[in-house]
């Protein structure tokens, strides 16, 4: 195991923004290395209680190693939250949850892992490697239409096409097993004039393809979004660290569609806004406390805090 000592982004303002109750309950959905779990339970007092979940067994080893009476960790996705709360009869008794979208130190430093291409090691990608499917084994085996849709959707990738017919070609001799194997085949799949349009390293976008699609995350997302009401108290809060667009674009569709009264208005109808937001308050259940984005400070010390962004919601009381 890598002993990687880890600073969560906007740690202080994330847990801030929770806006925390000393004897309030709870969640941090992606514990990771704990970060966020030890400031949490420093505000609590001895009533407080924090249940933590993550999907990596890494994770799990290191909260099991929290000997503290009010702190619980499962291993588990973060949209099995409701199943989990609903059994144990405590639907609508969280005052808030934090979720860090960002791939885990641990996953991402460790080569074994398979999520970077700064060191080689073999295409694994799992968060939980303990079940599913291996980047590896979807690669070497995935029709040529679904690389492509996983390059395009989840990438947004403008050479997917080429890339794609670059890697069925190179399977076809031999499966495609490490991480700067994969690195290189993309790099020479791109047009040479078009190398230069890359901020980053020309892999990187199908990288976060593929693990994207491999950890499903986006479907993740939108399931716990869709349950936060049965979640939260009235007056709880969410605060969620994001790092891409297709993320912030879930969560802001979210956010437009619970904080946007008239969205159920047919047209032409002679009412004033005071009738409206009557008519039609139950639309509204959510308000935005914060968008945040790192300090310059924070970027400089973690340069891959730059695109990181801190949403943080609250259940409005109807």
């Amino acid at each position: 195991m890598h002993n990687i000592t880890h600073t969560p982004v906007l740690l202080q303002e994330s847990i801030q923004s929770l806006n925390i109750t000393k004897n309030g309950f709870y969640i941090d959905g992606t514990f990771g290395q704990g970060g966020h779990s030890k400031l949490i339970l420093s505000k609590l007092n001895k009533h407080g209680k924090l249940l933590a979940i993550d999907r990596d067994i890494e994770s799990i080893h290191i909260g099991s190693k929290i000997h503290d009476p009010r702190f619980t960790i499962l291993h588990g996705l973060f949209s099995e939250i409701y199943n989990y709360l609903f059994k144990k009869k405590l639907l609508e008794t969280v005052h808030g949850i934090i979720l860090d979208l960002g791939v885990s130190s641990l996953q991402i430093h460790n080569p074994k892992r398979g999520f970077s291409f700064q060191n080689n090691g073999p295409l694994d990608m799992r968060m939980n490697n303990t079940t599913g499917k291996s980047a590896k084994n979807w690669l070497n085996y995935a029709k040529k239409k679904d690389i492509a849709l996983v390059f395009k959707k989840f990438g947004e990738e403008k050479f997917y096409k080429k890339i794609t017919t670059a890697i069925i070609k190179k399977r076809i001799n031999k499966p495609i097993i490490y991480t700067t194997e994969l690195a290189q085949i993309i790099l020479q799949a791109l047009p040479k004039n078009k190398k230069k349009i890359y901020k980053k390293h020309p892999a990187t976008k199908c990288f976060q393809a593929i693990r994207i699609f491999i950890n499903n995350e986006l479907s993740e997302l939108q399931k716990i979004l869709t349950n936060i009401f049965h979640i939260l108290i009235p007056g709880g809060r969410l605060a969620i660290i994001s790092f891409h667009s297709l993320e912030m674009q879930i969560i802001k569709t979210f956010i437009q569609k619970h904080t946007n009264p008239y969205t159920t208005i047919p047209n032409k109808i002679p009412l004033n806004e005071k009738q409206i937001l009557q008519k039609h308050h139950k639309t509204k259940k959510i308000k935005v406390i914060n968008i945040l984005t790192p300090t310059k400070q924070e970027i400089m010390k973690n340069p891959q805090a730059r695109s990181a962004k801190l949403y943080t919601i609250e259940k409005i009381s109807l």
